[in-house]
């Protein structure tokens, strides 16, 4: 079988490339495979065992290696790392893009992060050693040092030749960034001017004085936020100085925006964000995740069982009021759950700050009343048509009726606005708005949803049925 006929990367060939491998064909194997993307190479990789990643590996050239590893998840990354040679992994390591190279790394323990260093060439062991000196969260971790600087009194054919020779390991040359002698950031240019300008014109010919950095200490979700802002490929970092230290880029930013946006889903959905992908997160740890928050919600929820025993006599005496109670609850914390993921996403693109608390709550306001107004209506009729041609909610069905649409126009507008509310209120606690999740807010109308429930109950039906 000929190794050239393997052309469309997939799991059509995975069975190809292991008897290649358990042939000893690595010839063939490296002559395929090395003509893929890495992306590709690492999908089909996460397919593989260990020994044949291995095997793999040895096949590709250095580059491709590197590129290929840096697409793996973080314990296909480790697996790998221990079974190669030491010779092996330090070449891997070296070859890795400086920000890919500090992701893996600030995920070990100490320990291991040092001896992965320490295999590190003495010039890359400084750029890593620097990188994760910075916050864990900010941007100094996010960023790569791989770029190219230029000076405002260079000419464009300077500028040219510059890049020709040191453009290689830039990170992108989409941008290339103009510096003064204490190489703090002046300005940007982007490369199509630099292209597009006389060979002969200068540097601050094409200037035009106007950049959006990035510090250091800012945050990543700063980061995303400006990405957003500016639509830029990549953002330049600076010191406290304003000294040009590196760059993000958008698809370092784009798995941050990724990330964030599954741990939010995760803390909405109520459980712990998990630390790793579904399928890499172990049993227990899935298990200890999510029953935390199941325990607090079940908690919660016991809390129901008390309201509903305050009002056991007003339910003995007019047992059909028990028959809504589930309709009551669930409409209350729909609502609520509705509210709390608007504002959670509002909050999170920068739409809404907490400045705006009282303006969202007076639209919620409105929009619960006439929600609850909706629901209330056609409660009512539901009642009206059965009581027509069914004597179930008995000769006080009016009263009924006016209790339920009554106490689901408190209930929806209530739920509303704790849904609302809860995630500026978490935010203006420094806690994440995400954790006030559609369970938290829906146990929590749920209980406040009863005492509405039968108080206005009691208030309608007090000298009919109670």
């Amino acid at each position: 079988m000929g190794g050239t006929m393997i052309h469309a990367p997939g799991k059509l060939v995975l069975p190809e490339i292991r008897e290649l491998i358990e042939l000893g064909d690595h010839a063939t194997v490296g002559e395929v495979l090395n003509r893929w993307l890495p992306a590709d190479l690492a999908a089909l990789v996460a397919e593989l065992d260990n020994d044949e990643r291995v095997h793999v590996f040895r096949t590709l050239t250095t580059d491709l290696a590197a590129e290929t590893f840096e697409y793996l998840d973080l314990p296909t990354q480790l697996r790998l790392l221990r079974a190669l040679s030491e010779d092996e992994a330090s070449h891997l390591l070296n070859r890795m893009a400086p920000d890919d190279r500090t992701a893996l790394l600030q995920e070990l323990p100490g320990a291991a992060a040092d001896r992965l260093v320490a295999l590190l060439s003495p010039h890359e062991q400084d750029v890593a050693r620097s990188l994760l000196s910075y916050g864990r969260d900010s941007i100094g971790r996010l960023m790569t040092p791989d770029f190219v600087a230029v000076r405002k009194d260079w000419t464009i054919k300077h500028v040219l030749d510059y890049v020709r020779t040191h453009g290689k390991n830039s990170e992108t040359l989409n941008v290339l960034y103009v510096v003064d002698d204490a190489h703090k950031l002046v300005d940007d240019v982007r490369i199509r001017n630099v292209l597009l300008a006389p060979l002969h014109a200068y540097v601050q010919d094409i200037m035009d004085n106007q950049f959006v950095a990035l510090t250091v200490s800012d945050s990543r979700e700063e980061a995303v936020a400006a990405f957003r802002k500016y639509d830029r490929t990549a953002l330049p970092v600076v010191d406290a100085r304003g000294v040009l230290v590196g760059i993000v880029t958008v698809d370092d930013v784009m798995d941050v925006a990724m990330e964030e946006a599954t741990r939010d889903l995760q803390q909405f959905g109520g459980l712990e964000a998990l630390d790793e992908s579904y399928v890499a997160t172990s049993f227990w740890s899935l298990v200890r995740k999510r029953a935390s928050w199941l325990v607090i919600l079940f908690v919660g929820e016991l809390f129901t069982a008390t309201a509903m025993g305050h009002f056991e006599k007003e339910i003995a005496r007019a047992v059909v009021l028990a028959l809504f109670v589930p309709l009551i609850i669930s409409s209350g914390g729909n609502s609520g759950s509705q509210a709390a993921t608007l504002i959670i996403r509002a909050l999170a693109l920068g739409e809404v700050t907490l400045r705006d608390w009282w303006k969202v709550l007076r639209r919620e306001l409105a929009s619960g009343l006439m929600l609850g107004a909706i629901l209330g209506t056609i409660g009512f009729l539901r009642i009206a048509i059965w009581s027509a041609f069914s004597n179930l909610y008995g000769v006080h069905w009016p009263l009924v009726g006016l209790t339920v649409a009554l106490s689901l126009v408190g209930i929806v507008t209530w739920g509303t606005l704790s849904g609302a509310m809860l995630p500026f209120l978490l935010k203006r606690l420094h806690f994440d708005p995400a954790t006030s999740s559609a369970p938290f807010v829906a146990t929590l109308v749920d209980v406040t949803g009863l005492i509405i429930y039968f108080t206005i109950a009691v208030l309608v039906l007090k000298g009919t049925l109670l």
